[in-house]
């Protein structure tokens, strides 16, 4: 028969006894308990007595956790935290070295329990450490040539017990003296200081900063950037850890003007070349504490655009204008028109040609396209970074989509503006760290200006993707749809570069994409079911019969294209359409193209299916044979 509920079975130790096997009943008062297992070693003041997990936590039992308790813990007797407390605040102020360093060992262990902490920080214990670092450790610093490990080990104690304490939340950070900072803050800007000690003060001063915007104005001037670079070249990772977490501690709290000021220290300080070859290049695996800080400090690099994103082009600031003018300038190589070039309708006309194969919205003032927001400006500082660094590129998009049939062409313009918009959501830009995210992403420290460059890689994926689904503006979202999610999937994989990250989306085109949505859908359980699988193969006879008649409906219906001459123009065309017997081809030459379907008496050329041995496409068409050789002509007349 098992035994009641409320009756848990246990072992207690006891030092120099053996220990007791005790059923523990949960409903008797805590100290019922520590009284009956007193009176069974024949001890008295079982008030000063308590009980203890006996594990590395030695953590004491109290009237809420008791219930953590299961059958087969063992436990321990021990003093109470009150009568440790009483002890160990005794015994840090001892004369004897060895002694004071022994109690202050017990001390950084005990101040991990709250229950303990309480007590010790009742006695005034955190005021005894700060006064202990501000001037007690002064004392033993005479003492360190000759017993450096020793005045290491004392101060770093001293540090890890004060950091435990203060972990507990019960006393406010604010109440600490300029002096202690001073001191902490000093131990961080010693070329040469005990590992320990330094990486408690680190944490002391990220604490410091996160917790109290008064004591982060005064870390911030004990605290620079450049005292805290040589940290991050060493090899320890830890130290590293706790470097980056000051640094997001500091920008995470700087004034929103000061922030854009300190991200320009940093990169006036290689700071991402510095993590780059030290931290992420290390051949020592990157830690999740490290990964978060990767992460946070990824985030408010980011953040910083956020301004740019929530501001609206104003129409009227003929700075903002020019930059318009300057992407016209760099895709259609126009100088600025002197005002007496032409008429102002003329001016105007040709403006709105421009800006039209340009791809924006509103073709006579496409400032308006950037009052939206997000993105806002954001999205004309891309355009015009992929305009000046990535030139080439940028004109071949512009002008491959001005010269295409106008259904077909993917707007340069919008698209730049949709796709800011989508990056900033990727990317969370405005948003907080997340306390437990992990996500950084290398490829983003391999640059100064990784944020543009992402943009100038997605901006040409965009341009490819809507080639491979022969997209029409109809079909806009549907392309970012798919765009997004070659993103998101070339991201899942960590980059560990731009070009990387460049490589993996030429993986991921639009056919690729499709089979992946293929493969997961036929993956899930609900598609691998018995009634799915039946289902699927009593109408598949039917959906391909379907698609057939699709098809051949569309070959009947006709299309025109565009005649392509020798010298590249596609100012003719031509149509061809199948017979509704579908036996023959009718196609001929049109002037123009036409608005509507065309008759087949008007397409005097004929081809019959039957006469039809091969169908050719893509480069091993002859027309695209013969602009390689002419190609390859004119290299040899050079």
């Amino acid at each position: 028969m098992p035994p009641p509920a409320d009756i848990v079975k246990v072992a207690i130790e006891w030092p120099g006894a053996f220990p007791k096997l005790m059923e523990i009943d949960q409903k008797k008062p805590l100290s019922a308990i520590i009284k009956e297992v007193c009176e069974g070693w024949s001890l008295g003041n079982h008030e000063n007595f308590a009980l203890q997990i006996a594990d590395a936590t030695n953590f004491y039992i109290t009237e809420k956790n008791r219930n953590d308790i299961k059958n087969g813990s063992i436990l321990r007797l021990t003093t109470s935290p009150y009568q440790t407390a009483v002890q160990l605040h005794e015994r840090i102020q001892s004369s004897s070295m060895d002694a004071k360093l022994e109690s202050l060992k017990d001390l950084a262990n005990a101040s991990r329990d709250i229950t303990f902490a309480q007590e010790f920080i009742n006695l005034d214990g955190i005021s005894l450490l700060t006064q202990m670092v501000e001037s007690g450790t002064e004392r033993y610093q005479k003492l360190q040539k000759i017993m450096k490990p020793c005045f290491g080990d004392l101060l770093s104690f001293t540090l890890t017990a004060f950091v435990e304490l203060m972990d507990h939340g019960i006393v406010s950070w604010d109440t600490f003296s300029v002096a202690f900072i001073k001191k902490i803050a000093s131990y961080v800007n010693k070329s040469a200081m005990d590992t320990a000690v330094l990486q408690r003060s680190l944490a002391i001063l990220e604490s410091m900063v996160l917790n109290s915007q008064d004591l982060y104005h005064k870390v911030a001037q004990e605290i620079t950037i450049g005292q805290l670079i040589p940290h991050l070249q060493g090899t320890d990772q830890d130290i590293q850890t706790y470097t980056i977490a000051v640094i997001n501690a500091l920008f995470l709290k700087a004034p929103e003007e000061k922030r854009q000021e300190m991200a320009h220290i940093l990169a006036q300080k290689q700071l991402r070349s510095i993590i780059l070859s030290n931290v992420i290049r290390s051949p020592t695996p990157i830690n999740d504490e490290m990964a978060h800080q990767l992460y946070v400090l990824q985030v408010l690099t980011f953040n910083l655009l956020e301004d740019r994103m929530m501001t609206k082009m104003d129409p009227q600031d003929q700075a903002q204008r020019d930059i318009i003018f300057e992407l016209r300038r760099i895709a259609f190589d126009v100088e600025s028109e002197p005002n007496n070039s032409g008429s102002i309708e003329k001016r105007k006309s040709m403006y709105t040609r421009d800006y039209k194969k340009l791809g924006f919205i509103n073709h006579v003032n496409p400032a308006v396209d950037f009052t939206q927001i997000p993105p806002g400006m954001l999205a004309l500082d891309n355009m015009l970074y992929f305009a000046r660094h990535h030139q080439d590129a940028y004109i071949r998009i512009v002008l491959e989509n001005s010269s295409r049939e106008d259904k077909h062409e993917c707007p340069f313009g919008r698209s730049s503006i949709e796709l800011t918009k989508m990056l900033c959501e990727i990317l969370k830009v405005g948003e907080l760290p997340s306390e437990n995210c992990h996500d950084f992403h290398p490829m983003f420290f391999t640059h100064d200006r990784s944020f543009e460059e992402f943009f100038c890689i997605c901006i040409q994926l965009l341009n490819k993707t809507w080639k491979e689904m022969r997209a029409t503006s109809e079909d806009f979202n549907k392309v970012m749809q798919v765009v997004r999610e070659q993103i998101m999937r070339a991201l899942t994989l960590k980059p560990n570069s731009l070009d990387q990250f460049k490589s993996r989306l030429q993986n991921l085109s639009y056919t690729e994409i499709l089979k992946i949505r293929q493969s997961e859908r036929m993956n899930q359980e609900d598609f691998q079911s018995r009634p799915i699988l039946e289902l699927r193969e009593k109408i598949q006879p039917e959906i391909m019969e379907l698609i057939k008649q699709q098809r051949l409906n569309r070959l009947c219906d006709g299309t025109c294209f565009r005649k392509i001459s020798s010298r590249r123009r596609q100012d003719k065309f031509w149509y061809c359409r199948l017979s509704p017997n579908h036996k023959v081809l009718h196609y001929g030459d049109l002037e123009e193209s036409p608005q509507g379907e065309v008759p087949h008496d008007s397409l005097q050329d004929k081809l019959p299916v039957a006469d039809i041995k091969a169908v050719i496409t893509g480069k091993d068409c002859p027309h695209m044979k013969e602009k390689g050789a002419l190609k390859q002509n004119k290299l040899a007349d050079t």
